[in-house]
């Protein structure tokens, strides 16, 4: 517990540093989200898992994890497909995801629940203008109403301390 108490203060700092740095809209080509699968829905899951194994130094991700990672996001993606295929169940609304790998590493996946946090925030700022002289894309604020995952317990500890703060 005391080194949870700890850990805290540091995340708060960490995220609010990393928030600090975020431009307030981005120009086209809109960038991709590497190891991210995106599926459109009234409301959205987050995913955190472990598709890829650790990469070696300076790389995040290594080899595709088949039993441990692809097992569990197909179960995520058939679980909606269930759920979305059924008029009973949500009558009129749709499940989407946002379903991120962590690479199986606790680092990568706080990084990776940053995204999180940064689809919640409404765009900041004025207007401003791209280089040719288009409006910014900014996409409407992501309705995440939960995440599943990760894999170990320490790191869904760490996201979901990162994710409250938002709540």
């Amino acid at each position: 517990q005391p080194a949870m108490s700890l850990l805290l203060p540091a995340l708060v700092m960490a995220t609010v540093t990393l928030l600090s740095l975020l431009p307030p809209g981005h120009c086209p080509p809109a960038p991709t989200q590497p190891h991210a699968i995106r599926l459109e829905g009234d409301l959205t899951l987050g995913g955190l898992f472990p598709v890829h194994a650790r990469g070696p130094a300076g790389v995040p991700c290594g080899p595709v994890k088949k039993e441990k990672g692809i097992h569990r996001l197909e179960a995520m993606l058939y679980a909606l497909d269930r759920v979305n295929g059924d008029p009973r169940v949500l009558p009129n609304l749709t499940l989407g995801a946002r379903i991120l790998d962590t690479c199986s590493r606790d680092t990568y996946a706080l990084e990776q629940a940053l995204s999180f946090v940064r689809s919640l925030l409404p765009p900041e700022g004025g207007e401003g203008r791209c280089p040719d002289g288009s409006v910014p894309h900014r996409p409407p604020p992501e309705r995440l109403v939960g995440v599943i995952g990760a894999s170990a317990s320490s790191v869904s500890i760490m996201v979901a301390n990162v994710l409250r703060l938002f709540a």
